[in-house]
């Protein structure tokens, strides 16, 4: 019994030193006071006995440790070698690549609120208000960002991290330099990361831009690129063209006021001198204007009769214009110029116009014939009377009239002169 006594004792004496104490020479690192292990949930061999194990943990230099003890949080770990004595899974290191400073964790809330002085010894705490935006720049590099009313933690350390912080009370556009970076930079890695966080948008020559925050009218943008924060507010940009352009109103049927029926085809030009007032008077500029230019034009053609129409089609460019002018010159739109294209006919009417056409044509034709022959015989008539009263003119006129005579005769024989020839071939009756 003695001898059994005695192994018990020194099975307890060995078990005691194995719980409670840790050896003389601890290696590296080790636990503290309050961190040895205890026998509570122990885990029995075959014979009964608890089972402790050195669980070694190695930290990198590149990395950063969270210590958890029955998977309560401990304490950050710097780089290096751990062993900590206890029951097999008690102790648990989660280790961080510092390489990539963002620090997400399901305890983060916990350890701002419970270790909130060593957090910000190794964490760099990025919180933003309401109306702000914290742009995070890794070695000058924005790779992230901090929506309004949100937080974020970077590690401290191997990477330089700064924070710049950016107000949008009434301005969410980026300044030059970090739209360029953020939007056009090199950085192809960087650009996905920013773009639910910023809207970008380019305005070609010749346009604007009509920027709208969570669908109010704000803004109109000139030519170039526009970048705008998008993380609190809804952001769209709409291009306006400023060019003057042409719209095309084809196949208005019309009833002239004697009731013919026509077909009208219309160019107008136009352009936007305001394009914020154009949006915001009418919700489509263009299809008011379609409409318009058709109103107008039926009540032009309606008042008119078909001949006064087709004698001055330009009458309707004017009347349309002016009305036009009316409905458009407080709105922001100019219509520079209005013009009937084509106006159809029916068929009917058509053979109709084309018949009355060509009388009037042969009766003009029969007119001017008629006015041709009266001249002809006056200016005949003219010349008799001074023939008759002028010897000279009679004789040149003899003349020109042996002249003409002659110059289908092969040859001529003179004989007597030619007295002689002018008495025989002409004979003039006094």
């Amino acid at each position: 019994m003695a001898g059994m006594s005695l192994v018990a004792a020194k099975e307890r004496q060995i078990m005691r030193r194995a719980v409670g104490q840790l050896p003389a020479n601890r290696p590296e690192a080790a636990l503290s006071s309050n961190e040895a292990p205890s026998t509570d949930g122990n885990i029995n061999d075959k014979g009964g006995r608890t089972m402790f194990l050195t669980q070694k943990f190695i930290v990198r230099k590149h990395e950063g440790g969270l210590l958890f003890k029955d998977g309560d949080f401990i304490k950050f770990l710097a780089p290096g070698t751990y062993r900590y004595y206890g029951l097999i899974g008690r102790y648990e290191v989660e280790c961080f690549d510092l390489s990539k400073p963002q620090f997400e964790h399901a305890r983060a809330d916990y350890l701002l609120a419970e270790f909130c002085d060593d957090t910000a010894r190794r964490l760099h705490i990025v919180e933003t208000g309401d109306s702000e935006v914290a742009v995070v720049y890794d070695n000058e590099r924005a790779i992230d960002y901090v929506a309004p009313a949100d937080r974020r933690l970077y590690w401290k350390g191997v990477i330089r991290v700064r924070v710049e912080r950016i107000a949008l009370d009434g301005n969410l556009a980026l300044d030059a330099r970090l739209a360029r970076q953020l939007v056009v930079g090199p950085e192809a890695k960087v650009r996905p990361m920013f773009a639910t966080a910023v809207y970008a948008r380019v305005v070609p020559e010749g346009h604007v831009g009509l920027l709208y925050v969570d669908g109010e009218l704000t803004d109109t943008l000139a030519a170039g690129r526009h970048a705008f924060w998008s993380v609190a507010q809804d952001v769209q940009v709409e291009l306006v063209d400023l060019r003057i352009r042409a719209l095309e109103i084809q196949g208005q049927e019309i009833l002239t006021r004697d009731k013919v029926a026509l077909r009208i085809n219309v160019t107008a030009t136009y352009h936007y001198t305001d394009a914020a007032r154009a949006v915001r008077a009418f919700k489509d500029p263009l299809d008011q204007l379609y409409k318009e230019i058709q109103f107008g034009l039926r009540a032009a053609v309606g008042t008119r009769k078909l001949d006064v129409l087709l004698e001055d089609k330009t009458a309707i460019d004017h009347d349309i214009a002016e009305y036009l002018g009316r409905r458009f010159a407080d709105f922001g739109v100019d219509v520079t110029n209005v013009g009937v294209k084509d106006i159809i006919l029916p068929g009917d009417m058509k053979s109709m116009l084309a018949r009355v056409v060509e009388a009037e044509k042969a009766a003009q034709a029969n007119v001017i014939r008629r006015r041709e022959e009266t001249n002809a015989t006056r200016s005949l008539l003219n010349t008799a009377k001074v023939m008759e009263s002028n010897g000279v003119a009679l004789r040149l006129r003899e003349l020109e009239t042996l002249e003409k005579v002659t110059e289908n005769v092969g040859n001529l024989s003179v004989i007597g002169g030619l007295d002689a020839l002018l008495h025989g071939l002409v004979k003039i009756k006094p």
